[in-house]
This record gives structure tokens, C-alpha cells and sequence, in this order.
């Protein structure tokens, strides 16, 4: 019993089987549930735009060395654009061989556009242009009203390389942000306190508004995007985890809490404060955690990558639509700029496979209606991937940049350092050479 109060997850993994069962014994009790989920999920948004300020400010005020931003920043775009083509191209593959949509023969005509058109009408103004335009706030204090993530980012770095560069005069300004910074950490985790109500009413809302049976007629394709996401984590982030010397399954350990509660709210928003203090704790570069994991929220979406290629061949699948190997090509190029923008506006991820649909042409955006009962239940892995993809790139970009402590990182992965939130989080780094071969990586050496 002493466990289960003072341990996050498990109470989240209660929470959300309670909700689960009212939410199917008592549907309209479930769905009134909504509020309970929606109010976390503010509560922690609330706090990421200042947190974001925060911590990449005094990052790069006190990193000094500018080049050396410019460097992360870089490696941290190379990096989100390789695992984000990968994931795409996995998530094709698997809808070529899977077929989840094959033998559905649904007739276009029959689908209903409106159901769609919120989402239709977005994908006319989601271009690339629109996207960077969208990354320069109107004013600082719309963006952080907002809480748009890329906003407050282009800000704070700005901002922070702007105290780096005033010299000692900054000095006053970064202990006091510094501080501030502890202060917003604290105020999460009173908020953290709630996540066991927020992932009950959450998951109440879901199964109550949309029902368990609603999953059976799309269930081919859920498990074949489960599966595939799965897979993802274990191989592809499990590769990048051993070239740094770590383990995938120690650091799915790690995480545990912040995967139960993205897995209540379907957000992975509602764990960005705390994935970024625990990503400190194993002994990232702070710095490298400040830039790279609130960039990857925009630019690192590893399960939603996944879900638009399954989804869009799922389409045509169903539709009866054939798609050339071109057009297949065509529509990976697409994604490959349109995903970037997937988390940038509510219902992102619709309006980029509208958007997507629009410019091949032969698929029928209508056919996103089919999608519509389900998707809710898919956002979970969605989220989930997308999570811990960020965490292994913040990991892989502090190897990279020579600044993971990977000794300190080993330890805390296997339960040997105990974490303490009140202790100092991140330990001076120990230098590894920039490049090393792949023996001395995968040995962790």
C-alpha cells in the first residue's frame, strides 16, 4: 500500500483501467468524466511555455560558447529528419504487406465530407510557407499565451543568446531565471499529483463517448499501428540507444511514469516538464535537453510519422484506390514536409493527411472520415512513440555533442543512483571523443 502512494505510475495505471470500466459499464457517467482529463492536460500547458523559456535560456546563457548552440540545434534537425524517414517508410511498408484497409470496398460517395471539413478546410492554409511563417509570434506574449511550442522557442533562444552575449552584466539575469526554473519544476510536480485524476477522466470520456465495439471494424488497422510502433521503439530507437551504450528496455524502465500518463491523456505534452527533468537526471547535457527536446515535440514525431503513412495507404486501401510506386514515392516526399507541422495546430495530424490527400489527388479526402471513430484510441501510441522518441534523441544528440555521461547514465538505468528531485540534477559531463567507431559505441566505450 505504502508503494502505491508514492508511486506515480502505478496509480495512473489504475486510474486509467477505472475509467476504462466505467467508461464501458456507464457510458454518458464516462464521457461527463471529460472535464477531469481536459483540466490536467491545461494545468500542465500552463507551465511548458515558461518552462521552455526557462531552461534553454539559462542552457545557452550559460553554455557561452555560441557556435557550440548552433552545432546542437543542427545535429538535432539532421537527427529528427532521419528517424522521421525512417519511421514514415516503415509505416508504408507495413501498410503494403499488412492491407489493413484491402476487401473494405467503400464507396467514396458514401462517405460523409462533412465530417471532415474542419480538417479539410485546414489543410488549405497547412504549407510549408504557412508553417515557417507561423514559427515568428505575433508578439512575445501571444506566443506564450498561446503556449505554441516552435514560438516560444525561436524566442527564448534569441533571447538567450542575447544574455550569452552581454557578458558578466547577464550574469544577474541567468541566476534568476536559473531559479525560476526550480521554482516551475516544483509547481509541476504539485501538478503531477493530479495526473491520476486526469488520466481517469480522460480515459473515462474515451471509452464512454466512443464505446469498446467501435474498435472491431477498424481493429486490422490499430494493430497493425500498435505492432508497428512497438517494433520501432525496440529496433530502430533500441539501435540508436545501443550505439550510445544504453538500453532500450532500462530506459522504457526510466520513463515508466511519463509513458502512464501520455498514456491517460493521449497527450505527450502533459509529460514534456517531466521528460525534460528526467532526461537531465540520466545525465544529458542540459543544454542539449533544453534545445533538442522541445524541438523534437515539433520536428520529432516519430509515431505520428508512422500513423500518416499507415493511415494514408489505409485510405486508398479502402477506397479501392491504386497507387503507383510514384505516387507512393510522392506521398513520402509530402509527409517529409507536411509532418513537421503535424503538432503545430489542433487536429495537426488530420489536417497533414488532408493536406497530404489534396496534393496526391486520386485518394479521396473524404476517406478521413473512416478514420474519425478510431483515431481517438490510436492517439495514445501516437503520443507514446513520440515521447520516447524525443527522449532517445536528446540522448543520441548528447553522445553525438560528447556530452552524455553515459557512466552516470548506466547507474541511474539499472537503480543504481537513486534520484532525488531536490538534488542537483545534471553532474558535470564527461567528455567522449566526437567520433568513435562503431565497436567502441555499441561497447559503450
Amino acid at each position: 500500500m505504502k508503494r502505491f502512494a508514492r508511486s506515480l505510475y502505478l496509480q495512473v495505471l489504475v486510474a486509467v483501467a477505472l475509467g476504462a470500466v466505467l467508461g464501458h459499464l456507464y457510458p454518458s457517467t464516462g464521457a461527463a468524466m471529460k472535464p477531469l482529463g481536459d483540466g490536467f492536460i491545461k494545468l500542465v500547458k500552463m507551465l511548458i511555455a515558461p518552462i521552455v523559456f526557462a531552461t534553454v535560456v539559462t542552457g545557452i546563457a550559460k553554455m557561452g560558447d555560441l557556435k557550440k548552440v548552433g552545432r546542437v540545434g543542427l545535429k538535432g534537425i539532421v537527427y529528427f529528419e532521419l528517424l522521421t524517414t525512417v519511421a514514415l517508410v516503415i509505416g508504408l511498408i507495413v501498410a503494403k504487406i499488412a492491407s489493413p484497409g484491402a476487401g473494405m470496398n467503400v464507396n467514396p460517395a458514401t462517405l460523409d465530407a462533412k465530417a471532415v471539413a474542419t480538417y479539410t478546410t485546414g489543410a488549405q492554409q497547412h504549407g510549408t510557407v504557412e508553417f515557417l511563417m507561423n514559427v515568428i509570434p505575433k508578439d512575445v506574449a501571444d506566443a506564450f499565451a498561446k503556449g505554441d511550442i516552435l514560438q516560444v522557442l525561436l524566442f527564448s533562444i534569441l533571447f538567450g543568446v542575447a544574455l550569452a552575449s552581454i557578458g558578466p552584466v547577464g550574469k544577474t539575469i541567468t541566476e534568476f531565471i536559473d531559479g525560476l526554473s526550480s521554482v516551475l519544476f516544483k509547481i509541476v510536480s504539485y501538478v503531477m499529483k493530479l495526473a491520476p485524476i486526469g488520466a481517469f477522466g480522460a480515459m473515462a470520456f474515451t471509452v464512454g463517448k466512443y464505446g469498446v465495439a467501435t474498435l472491431l471494424s477498424l481493429g486490422k488497422l490499430m494493430a497493425c499501428f500498435y505492432a508497428t510502433s512497438t517494433v520501432f521503439v525496440i529496433v530502430v530507437l533500441g539501435f540508436v540507444m545501443r550505439s550510445c551504450g544504453l538500453s532500450i528496455l532500462r530506459f522504457l524502465r526510466y520513463i515508466k511514469e511519463e509513458i502512464f500518463v501520455v498514456l491517460g491523456t493521449s497527450s505527450s505534452e502533459s509529460a514534456l516538464p517531466l521528460m525534460m527533468r528526467k532526461m537531465e537526471k540520466l545525465g544529458c547535457s542540459k543544454p542539449v535537453v533544453g534545445l533538442v527536446v522541445p524541438m523534437g515535440y515539433s520536428f520529432n514525431l516519430d509515431g505520428t510519422s508512422i500513423y500518416l503513412t499507415l493511415a494514408t495507404i489505409f485510405v486508398a486501401q479502402a477506397t479501392g484506390t491504386h497507387l503507383t510506386l510514384g505516387q507512393e514515392l510522392e506521398i513520402l516526399a509530402v509527409l517529409l514536409l507536411t509532418s513537421k507541422g503535424a503538432a503545430a495546430v489542433t487536429g495537426g495530424g488530420f489536417i497533414t493527411l488532408a493536406a497530404t490527400l489534396s496534393v496526391v489527388g486520386n485518394i479521396p479526402v473524404a476517406g478521413l472520415a473512416l478514420l474519425l471513430g478510431v483515431d481517438r484510441f490510436m492517439s495514445e501510441a501516437r503520443a507514446i512513440t513520440n515521447l520516447i522518441g524525443n527522449g532517445v534523441a536528446s540522448v543520441a544528440v548528447s553522445r553525438w555533442e560528447g556530452e552524455l555521461n553515459v557512466e552516470r547514465a548506466r547507474s541511474v538505468l539499472a537503480g543504481e543512483v537513486a534520484i532525488d528531485d531536490e538534488a542537483e540534477l545534471t553532474p558535470e559531463p564527461i567528455p567522449v571523443p566526437a567520433m568513435l567507431d562503431d565497436a567502441a559505441l555499441s561497447a559503450g566505450k
